[in-house]
């Protein structure tokens, strides 16, 4: 339960939460794709303090999510919201007025802006 796609959600939602040197490392890492090497270098501290704070980083971002869960919560309204699209997209629209096409096509746009945002 560490992948970058988590921790990056992880990061987007409860990032500012965690101390400004746990984000930076945080960020260069997932956002950048820097290696532990290259954050060290360009933070001037050890690859062993990048690991330690990478670490103390995630376990609070989890431990954020365990108490919040507010990327649990995003998730589920996101898939209910693309269950909702498909149906809308599966709908035979044929007897509906031009209005109520339209309207639809506005519905079913805005759900995919909220799934895409």
């Amino acid at each position: 339960m560490d992948n970058v796609y988590e921790i990056s959600l992880l990061l987007d939602f409860y990032g500012q939460l965690l101390t400004d040197r746990q984000y930076e490392i945080l960020d260069l890492h997932v956002n950048h794709d820097y290696s532990l090497g290259e954050i060290a270098e360009q933070l001037d501290i050890s690859r062993q303090g990048v690991f330690d704070n990478m670490k103390r980083a995630k376990a609070a971002l989890h431990k954020l999510e365990e108490k919040l869960g507010l990327v649990q919560k995003f998730s589920e309204q996101k898939k209910k919201a693309e269950a909702v699209l498909n149906k809308i997209n599966e709908m035979d629209k044929s007897a509906f007025s031009e209005e109520d096409r339209a309207a639809l096509e506005t519905i079913r746009d805005t759900i995919e802006e909220i799934i895409n945002a």
